[in-house]
């Protein structure tokens, strides 16, 4: 099958930029790095694409085996790399594919030369010594909710996650995103999402890494990017001006900002 096809493959910005490839979180799509393509791709080639089950992808494609573990996204990442020949790019992940780019940079180091990790989570689930934002019956919850209503619990989450209680167009775009997605994947992509733990996967990581939170964020609170950064070794830590859990949409600006910052010191 054709890489790019399959993964709804577009580029955008300088041919001869660095690249940023960047990489959407569950329930979403390449548009939501709608609001900050404008800003990154006057300096930079930016390469997005959807996840195998979500956005404008192959559904031909989705293999339920492959995507029950954040491995099968990471070779997609991978696939991708290799279809446009990439090499020391610079992997912008949002969310849980934050850890997806931990995953691709470790099995293939020569195609990801940085890290930006937009409210990464390692561990969504609370355990000793660990503060992820929900203890487990919250998770069980969530999945059981999802699983029993989709579209229901779209509606009544995604206004959450989104955080921005005063700006109600942003809920409804996320809440439309997730609803755009076929039921049954979101159901397996959820699980994979909410139930890893790539803690000790952090510690594969050696190359430069940005990490990015936000102020307020009820997915990623902010003892998570604390965690994360200090599981790296000399990464950088942000915290944006921003509340809920998808800054490049609540505040493109800033989060466009703070990555081309990075990039400068880094390049």
């Amino acid at each position: 099958m054709d890489t790019l096809r399959r993964n709804n493959v577009s580029v955008a910005g300088r041919t001869d930029g660095p690249v940023l490839l960047l990489a959407h979180g569950f329930g979403c799509d390449q548009n939501m790095w709608r609001l900050i393509v404008p800003i990154l791709a006057q300096d930079h080639r930016l390469v997005l694409f959807d996840y195998v089950g979500s956005g404008q992808s192959d559904p031909s494609a989705w293999d339920e085996r492959r995507y029950s573990s954040l491995d099968g996204y990471a070779q997609d990442v991978l696939e991708i790399c290799e279809a446009l020949d990439l090499r020391d790019v610079t992997f912008v992940g949002h969310s849980v594919s934050a850890m997806i780019g931990v995953l691709a940079a470790a099995k293939a180091p020569h195609r990801i030369g940085r890290l930006v990790m937009v409210a990464p989570s390692p561990r969504y689930i609370d355990e000793d010594g660990y503060r992820g934002g929900f203890d487990a019956d919250d998770i069980d919850e969530l999945l059981d909710s999802l699983e029993s209503n989709y579209l229901g619990w779209s509606a009544a989450m995604a206004p959450v996650i989104m955080g921005n209680p005063d700006r109600p167009e942003l809920g409804e775009e996320l809440t439309t995103s997730f609803c755009a997605t076929d039921p049954d994947m979101a159901r397996v992509f959820a699980r994979t999402t909410f139930l890893s733990d790539s803690r000790a996967d952090l510690k594969t990581v050696t190359v430069p890494t940005l990490v990015l939170e936000c102020e307020q964020d009820v997915i990623a609170p902010r003892e998570v990017g604390a965690y994360v950064h200090a599981a790296i070794p000399g990464s950088r830590l942000v915290t944006l001006r921003a509340t809920g859990h998808c800054p490049q949409l609540s505040a493109p600006q800033a989060t466009a900002g703070a990555i081309g910052d990075f990039l400068g010191a880094a390049l």
